[in-house]
């Protein structure tokens, strides 16, 4: 975005990571909202980003069913809406909005991600993966994330039912009966290291 800073006339770039979803594998449901393949990155808390841009966050939240279903549910992709509070410029480098993360061994597709602009006035704009728009106070981004594909016929789907009905999200909760992988190694570290804080 353009401001002043001293007199003199700034233009500011930003990018933004936008974390979505993992696909899931012949023993493991994907898991919903996190980074996958990207290196030296983490998500701004919405706070910061409020703080440090032009924007209000009024959604942050997952998206609700857009995994692929079957034996293994692909995780969940994200909602986020962004509303502006300054003329800005908007430019989206996104991917998966006209094809599907794809299931595996007869799982089903995840949800192709969107990108919706809907102006203060009302008008909904559907954008594409990649764009740049004018956007002005008042007007709202949604950025749908795509959810991941599922693995295996669902045919059998005990661990995703056992999953869904008792609010369990990590391998490590489920029973050592139904527990397949062992999850461990540096991330598995710090996220045990981040959880228990």
């Amino acid at each position: 975005y353009q401001r002043r800073v001293r007199g003199v006339h700034v233009v500011q770039h930003n990018c933004k990571a936008v974390v979505s979803t993992q696909s899931t594998g012949p023993h493991w449901n994907g898991r919903s909202g996190v980074h996958t393949h990207m290196t030296n990155t983490r998500i701004t808390d919405p706070e910061i980003i409020e703080q440090r841009y032009p924007v209000l966050v009024d959604q942050f939240t997952l998206r609700a069913g857009s995994g692929g279903t079957g034996q293994h549910a692909g995780g969940d992709g994200l909602v986020r809406t962004l509303r502006f509070r300054r003329p800005l410029t908007l430019c989206c480098l996104t991917e998966r909005r006209s094809t599907a993360p794809y299931g595996m061994e007869g799982g089903g597709d995840g949800a192709k991600g969107r990108n919706i602009l809907r102006r203060k006035n009302g008008q909904v704009i559907a954008l594409g993966a990649k764009c740049a728009v004018k956007v002005n106070p008042g007007d709202v981004f949604i950025l749908e994330t795509p959810g991941g594909g599922g693995w295996g016929c669902p045919d059998n789907v005990q661990d995703n039912r056992y999953h869904s009905l008792r609010g369990i999200t990590r391998d490590e909760e489920m029973p050592a009966k139904l527990r397949r992988v062992e999850i461990k190694g540096s991330v598995a570290q710090y996220t045990r290291n981040q959880e228990s804080a």
